[in-house]
């Protein structure tokens, strides 16, 4: 987890306490109404913008926006930059990395071209640790070195110390012996030389993490409680979340109730300001420490959180869109500005010259209409991109169609059982063991939802191997279960769902995606099977690994049809014998999740006789001979 420290855009505020800021708000808030310079104004209002980012970041959001429209209408490109910095910081606190990015990039080229060295290193700084909160280590590290490499030619010495601290904070394995003591020296002397009380709180951390690292541990976490301690009491609350996070993790196997509270504290002080990024960070060491108890309870109340930050970060990339489509047009409609001032100033000229003198007029017209052909094709090359930008939006919008169903479609099944096992639950005549089986169910399927709503929010719906959770499953528990989850589906059309378990079976697989599997092929029988009919699930243990078949005696898939069904929203989708409706989804995604095990999917069938379906997983799911022995379908089995 990063630490973001940025208060040297501003030197002014590298020099203050954290607990005066609300005071120096208040006096720069004071005094605006006093200011009479527009580019005087632009700077005190990025000055409040900064200073709020500790205190209220949509403060901070409220005053870099209302400072970077005023400094577009007066092409005060200083206050540009300084502002879309700030956009920059604001979003990165809010944990939205594609915004915070760009627009520290944007920053970064404004202020190349302003040559402004200290800024430079700073933007150049805060991309590298968005870059360490995605998981591009290299690009980060990358941004880190050339921070240090301009800071260490520049005059203003501070910024320097805050990318040392930075850097050396995440990557500490770039720094051993004598460069790490060499770089805490340097980082220390710069701190006390601008008596800059929050650069030394930080290098205290680097000094703690020292110890801790060289076999001081009591040492270490003591000037850790110490340092934490005195941010609390300077207001530091952003720079105090890692801190106290660090502590938690320190405390967490020696003494759980301690690192709880570190926990606990610093998850209030999110809540607080609106520290989403260490919300979400939190929020997992939580559930994942409760979920290792056992405490079913308390794990649950933190996946519900961790839910709901889900929910409101998808909520707001969604209006990030919204938000970069803005910031480009405005940005066009002032270059287009421009592009009128200049030709209107050019007729002008022009008009003069045709008064004073017919025969520069006709030399000057033919000028304007070159001129007007060049315009012309800009606005064309304009239309263009509107027209791509146009496309880009539909297509977007397609994407968000295509999420919606497939959360619903895979969603249906754990939902089912849920809704099935809880109607069995209302009846009298169950014993006690039948309860508690029923209530595990419905635990296991609620389990299933969580999970694969995990999956949808963070998968682009094209599984990778690199990205599965693989573990040993016993495929004969495994199957039970899905039968018995679907037996209530089964029950709706008088059918019997048959478990033919040929002998003990494990494999490596990610246990949650091959349940996806199993639930989609299952759940096809049974809605292409009439009334009555028996659907048998069964396993045999080959050499190279283990195949799973569902077998019906159902409709069947007619020959033209064979070819298409694992397409998406594939155009064979036929209508169930209860008239269930089809969506076209199931196959494909059974089909990556397979592919990404290295196994193979495939199916018998004969029109009007039924379907049987084979997952072929190999026992190494790394090996991939056996995919060659294996047809991809067959329409007469």
């Amino acid at each position: 987890m990063k630490i973001l420290i940025i208060w040297a855009t501003l030197f002014l505020i590298s020099v203050q306490c954290s607990f005066g800021q609300v005071e120096i708000i208040r006096k720069l808030k004071q005094t605006l109404p006093q200011v009479r310079d527009s580019i005087q104004y632009v700077d005190v209002l990025n000055k409040i913008s900064l200073l709020f980012y500790e205190q209220n970041a949509d403060s901070s959001l409220y005053y870099s926006r209302i400072a970077r429209d005023i400094a577009y209408r007066l092409d005060y490109a200083k206050g540009i930059a300084d502002a879309t910095n700030n956009l920059g910081i604001v979003y990165d606190i809010k944990g939205n990395t594609q915004l915070a990015l760009r627009y520290y990039n944007d920053a970064c080229n404004q202020y190349k071209l302003l040559k402004d060295s200290s800024n430079i290193v700073q933007t150049l700084m805060n991309i590298a640790m968005v870059y360490s909160v995605s998981g591009k280590d290299q690009k980060a590290i990358s941004n880190f070195r050339q921070a240090l490499s301009l800071g260490n030619r520049i005059a203003n010495d501070s910024i320097t110390a805050l990318a040392i601290y930075n850097y050396m904070l995440l990557y500490p394995g770039e720094f051993k012996g004598e460069v790490k003591t060499k770089n805490i020296s340097q980082a220390s002397a710069i701190a006390f030389k601008y008596k800059d009380l929050r650069m030394q709180l930080a290098i205290e951390q680097l000094q703690a993490n020292d110890y801790i690292s060289s076999n001081q541990r009591e040492k270490g976490i003591k000037l850790l409680q110490e340092t934490l301690a005195r941010s609390l009491q300077m207001e530091l609350f952003f720079f105090s979340m890692d801190l106290m996070i660090q502590l938690g993790d320190l405390h967490l196997t020696t003494d759980p109730d301690i690192a709880i509270a570190y926990y606990e504290q610093a998850l209030e002080i999110t809540e607080r300001k609106g520290y989403r990024v260490y919300a979400k960070v939190i929020g997992e060491k939580l559930y994942d420490y409760y979920e290792s108890k056992n405490d079913t309870s308390k794990a649950y109340v933190y996946s519900q959180e961790l839910m709901r930050l889900f929910e409101e970060q998808a909520d707001i990339d969604k209006k990030s869109g919204i938000d970069y489509i803005e910031y480009a047009v405005k940005d066009q409609e002032l270059k287009s500005e421009r592009v009128k001032s200049l030709y209107n100033s050019r007729l002008l000229w022009l008009a003069i010259v045709v008064c004073v003198l017919t025969i520069l007029s006709i030399v000057f017209l033919w000028r304007n209409w070159l001129l007007t052909k060049k315009t012309n094709s800009v606005l064309q090359m304009q239309f263009r991109q509107l027209e791509t930008t146009t496309e880009a939006l539909e297509l977007s919008n397609q994407n968000y169609a295509k999420v919606i169903k497939i959360v619903a479609h895979d969603l249906r099944n754990p939902i089912g059982a849920i809704n099935g096992i809880s109607t069995l639950l209302q009846e009298d005549d169950l014993t006690v063991e039948e309860r508690k089986e029923f209530v595990q169910l419905i635990h296991d399927s609620s389990n299933s939802c969580i999970t694969l709503i995990g999956d949808l929010l963070s998968t682009d719906f094209h599984f990778k191997e690199s990205e599965l959770r693989k573990e040993g499953i016993n495929l004969g528990p495994f199957l039970q279960q899905v039968v018995t989850l679907l037996t209530f589906r089964a029950s709706e059309k008088n059918q019997q769902l048959i478990l033919k378990d040929r002998g003990p079976s494990e494999i490596l697989a990610d246990r949650d995606k091959l349940l996806r599997v199993i639930n989609n092929l299952v759940v096809n029988a049974i809605k292409f099977s009439p009334e009555g009919e028996n659907i048998e699930v069964s396993t045999e243990q080959i050499s190279e690994g283990v195949i799973i078949a569902v077998k019906d005696n159902g409709l069947g898939i007619p020959i033209e049809a064979a070819g298409k069904i694992f397409d998406p929203f594939t155009t064979s989708k036929r209508t169930g014998t209860a008239g269930e409706q089809p969506f076209g989804l199931g196959l494909y995604i059974s089909k990556q999740i397979v592919e990404a095990h290295q196994g193979k999917i495939w199916f018998e069938s004969e029109a009007g006789k039924g379907t049987s379906f084979f997952v072929f997983i190999p026992v190494d799911s790394t090996s991939k001979h056996y995919q060659n022995h294996l047809p991809l379908a067959s329409a007469n089995g």
